[in-house]
Parts: C-alpha cells; structure tokens; sequence
C-alpha cells in the first residue's frame, strides 16, 4: 500500500481563492484587515512561523504589523503590547505567538486580548464558546485539520479518531471538534496522552489518527492499523549535517514507514502548516468584515 498524501499547500491554495472575493469586497468599502503579531524572544521557529504569516498577508493582500519583545519582557510590558493592539481600530486580528519565554504568563496574555479580536482562537471565551457550539472563532491548527480532511474527501462522520497529544492549543480542542455534531464532525474520539497505558493499543483502533506529542517519528508503522488515515501535527529539528542549516524537520510519524500502511497521510512540511497560517487569515478576514465591513455569507469557519 502506497499512501496517498495530503497537500496541505494546495488546500491552503483553495481557501485563499475563497477568501479573496471576501478581500475585494472589503476594499471596496475601504477595508484592509489588519493582523497584528506579538513576538516575544527570538526562539527560531518561533520567527520562522511569523515570517512565514507576514509573508502570507503581504501575499493575499491583508496589513500586519509586528511588534518583537525581547525574551526578557515583563508581562506588564507583553499586556501594554496587546491593550495597545485592543485599541488599534486598523488591528482586527491579534496574535500573540505561543510558546512565551515564560508559560507561566501565557493565561493572563491570552485573556487580555479582546475576543472579537482573537483570531487564534485561544481566549477563555472564545473556548467557551466553542464547546458550547456557539459562533466562535476556533483554533486555527485544529480547524486547519478539519478543512484537509473534508477537503479531501476523507469521512469525518462515524470513524474513529484517536487525538496523540491533548494541549490546550491543538489536541483539546481538535478531539471536541470531532466529535461535536456537523458536517466537519460525529466522529467517535480517543484522546491519548504520555500517561495512557499501552500506547499502540489505541492508535491501530484509529480510522483517523492525529499525532500531535512533539516527538520525533513517535508514532511507528506497528502503531498504525492498515487503511487509517494519519494526520502529523508534529514539526521537530533533528540534527541532519549535511544540510546548511545544520537540521531537518520531521514529524511526529515515521512517515517512510507508516506510509506504507496507511491510506492517506500528511507530510511535514507541507501537510498540516500550511492550513493553520490558512485558517489564520480567514479567521483575520472575519473579524474584519464584523467590525469594519460587509459580513460574508460564505466565512470559512462557523465563527
């Protein structure tokens, strides 16, 4: 069996195809939206996924402005950043790059965004709202997944998913989204973790498997029943010398094996990233068109 893989660029590509109708209607009420980033530290992916939104807005045609602390940066200094954003009326979007030097203040940052601003998806009410099924902006990454795996024709309705990871920015809110009811949902979800007792046992139940433990090639071809679908979230450096950079990236799945024996799979890079810089803007275009300008009958998320 030779997996088919899914193109999370080309997905991308259709959602920002999408979007564009949504950008020139804007513009003709005199709308650019506007992202605003938060950057705190000069961790290296950390930077390379900034530069990597910029380029994209610069590309489809929204406004961002980034603002970069140094790794040092009180959380009074991180909190004036955002209240400053809040109050930006050109800003409909901001996005505070996570992980934070220190974690330990990622909750307070998070909540002092302004939540029709929040296009990550992370305040407490935009959560809140989210399990409660009510109009909410939704995390890009796990929304991102949803959108490959509909987009690609792969039944969501009735499979078993099992969700490897359960951080409150991927694995949580991907395993309710599953299973919530609708079209991108009803499936059946297992949610596993570094604590679950014999691993392997529950992802050869997957039809769906998510791997997202940050963890190189974590998942192993014997871990995979033959036929299931596998989504890599994982983005990892492995030392490879005979690259300039001195590194790789590499998943969470050992993609040369666990090809063999699944019937679609996501590459990395190209598979899932892609689709969360994706659902980034969409997100962005949205509150935009809720604050400043016309509202869309065709948005991308349920937001």
């Amino acid at each position: 069996m030779s997996a088919r893989i899914l193109d999370g660029r080309a997905v991308a590509a259709q959602i920002y195809a999408e979007l564009s109708d949504r950008l020139r209607r804007l513009e003709s009420h005199g709308v650019v939206p506007g992202l605003g980033v938060v950057l705190v530290g000069d961790n290296p992916a950390s930077r390379s996924y900034v530069t990597a939104k910029e380029k994209t807005c610069a590309q489809i045609g929204l406004r961002s402005v980034a603002h970069t602390l140094r790794a040092t940066a009180t959380l009074r200094e991180i909190l004036d950043v955002v209240e400053q954003l809040n109050h930006d009326e050109s800003i409909d979007g901001i996005l505070v790059q996570l992980p934070l030097p220190d974690p330990r203040m990622e909750p307070a940052v998070l909540e002092a965004i302004r939540p029709d601003k929040d296009v990550d998806g992370f305040h407490p009410l935009n959560v809140g709202r989210m399990l409660l099924g009510l109009p909410a902006f939704w995390p890009c990454t796990p929304h991102g997944i949803l959108q490959l795996l509909v987009r690609s024709n792969i039944p969501i309705q009735g499979a078993h998913a099992v969700v490897v990871g359960r951080s409150h920015i991927v694995g949580r809110p991907l395993a309710h989204l599953l299973s919530m009811k609708g079209p991108m949902g009803n499936a059946t979800v297992t949610i596993c973790h570094t604590h679950t007792r014999d691993l392997a046992e529950h992802t050869r139940r997957a039809d769906i498997l998510i791997a997202a433990i940050g963890r190189p090639r974590a998942i192993t071809a014997e871990m995979v029943r033959a036929g299931a679908v596998v989504v890599d979230v994982g983005v990892n450096r492995v030392p490879d010398p005979e690259r300039p950079s001195g590194y790789r990236l590499v998943g969470d799945v050992d993609f040369e094996q666990v090809a063999k024996r699944a019937s679609a799979i996501t590459p990395v890079p190209g598979g899932v990233g892609p689709l969360t810089i994706a659902m980034l803007m969409a997100n962005t275009v949205t509150a935009a068109e809720r604050r400043r300008g016309p509202r869309s009958s065709t948005e991308v998320s349920s937001a």
